[in-house]
């Protein structure tokens, strides 16, 4: 393998932490290899750095090398900016142009955030990687290409393929290799290392003493959950260096710089895999209220038994009536505090068969359509934020630009 310190100098990473070194080596490994290479990891961990790794470490490093950002592109355009079009293939094509998988004939090509690709665009992707064979937009003709695909993703895509947002054929044959990133908040003393060196960079950049901190604020640092990753550092970073007129940087003013600061990093949860997940609010209020028809159904089974004990046993059968008629007065009594619209008002207990308790359900009536759960989600997020898409967007978890194409196809008054 490469000297590890060389490479990480050659493209500017810094850190030590054990599972960073280990997505370097893969990088290098099955960088003289033409296998698809797949990067996963959160928004912010640098992914971008590892196909550039792969690129120059292989056999094709002299020739092209494209980044695409997938999520940046609009639907309508997405094919022929990736295979080409010909003249008059659609309104505003004056000529014929290349796409990228042509233009980077015997390089590499690397595609960020693949998962936002329309489902049509991933047929054809699919295509290119088994055959290496595409179609420009509006011509018959069948073009080859050979080309190294890269591709990232910061969603789990195999959520987005039970969601049936990604193609799960597409998913294996980019997956040959996977390549994980790792979080900032899992890699400790490398906060350390990277603020050092955004300070000295500002510093330099702006031309004044570069900030420290103290070491109540570097336990702060090293506390805190870093949900942007090393890009929300590195804006942070130079954020105190202008601001500040201190350059030793205190804990009372980094908690200013560092928003929802809860204190001590807690252990995070692992999620096991027969755990569920919830999507809505209302999924949650779903198993509270079924939890508590099985809490019901289990008091049921016990007055049930009650009442068995006491016609067997004779002297008790009283005892155990007035007991059961207690017990919902009492219930009812309750829930009259509780619950301002409850109905009837007479003694509960004075209308209960003792002898013929029968099972009741409430059916809720509910649409199942994934169309109106997607523009109920939509409008809640869109008035969460007051319309703002961008922030919309992140709430939902897509793409501003995914986000605009469902309002504008689903007909939302934002």
């Amino acid at each position: 393998m490469k000297d590890l310190q060389n490479i990480k100098q050659r493209f500017g990473i810094i850190g030590n932490f054990e599972g960073l070194n280990r997505a370097i080596d893969i990088a290098v490994q099955v960088a003289p290899t033409d296998l698809s290479v797949l990067i996963t990891g959160e928004s912010g961990t640098g992914k971008e750095i590892f196909p550039q790794v792969i690129h120059n470490y292989s056999t094709r490093k002299h020739g092209q090398y494209i980044a695409v950002n997938c999520g940046a592109i609009p639907e309508g355009t997405i094919d022929s900016e990736l295979f080409g079009h010909e003249k008059g293939s659609f309104t505003g094509a004056s000529e014929s142009r290349k796409g990228y998988f042509e233009v980077a004939d015997g390089g590499t090509i690397f595609l960020d955030e693949v998962a936002e690709l329309p489902l049509s665009t991933q047929v054809r992707l699919l295509r290119v990687l088994e055959t290496g064979e595409f179609i420009r937009v509006g011509s018959s003709k069948v073009q080859k290409t050979n080309v190294r695909v890269i591709a990232a993703s910061n969603v789990e895509v195999p959520r987005a393929i039970d969601n049936g947002k990604f193609r799960e054929d597409l998913f294996y044959r980019l997956n040959t290799v996977p390549i994980k990133v790792p979080a900032l908040r899992d890699r400790g003393e490398d906060i350390f290392l990277l603020f050092r060196k955004f300070a000295v960079d500002f510093a330099e950049k702006y031309r004044m003493p570069a900030i420290r901190l103290d070491s109540e604020a570097k336990n702060i640092l090293l506390n805190y959950g870093w949900p942007g990753n090393v890009r929300q550092l590195k804006n942070i970073t130079e954020q105190i260096s202008i601001i500040e007129n201190e350059r030793e940087i205190i804990a009372i003013n980094l908690r200013n710089y560092l928003p929802d600061y809860g204190g001590v990093k807690l252990p995070a949860v692992i999620k096991k895999d027969d755990d569920k997940s919830f999507s809505s609010e209302r999924e949650i209020l779903y198993k509270i209220l079924f939890d508590m028809k099985s809490d019901m159904n289990d008091l049921k089974k016990l007055v049930f038994d009650l009442i068995r004990r006491g016609e067997s046993d004779g002297p008790f059968q009283e005892t155990n009536s007035r007991t059961i008629k207690n017990l919902f007065r009492e219930a009812k009594e309750e829930n009259n505090n509780n619950n301002e619209t409850e109905t009837p008002s007479a003694d509960f207990s004075s209308h209960i068969d003792m002898n013929n308790i029968q099972d009741t359900e409430e059916i809720i009536e509910e649409s199942l359509s994934l169309a109106d759960k997607e523009v109920e989600m939509i409008k809640k997020a869109l008035g969460k934020y007051n319309g703002k898409r961008k922030m919309a967007a992140g709430e939902l978890g897509i793409s501003e630009r995914t986000l605009y194409r469902k309002i504008k196809e689903y007909g939302i008054e934002s």
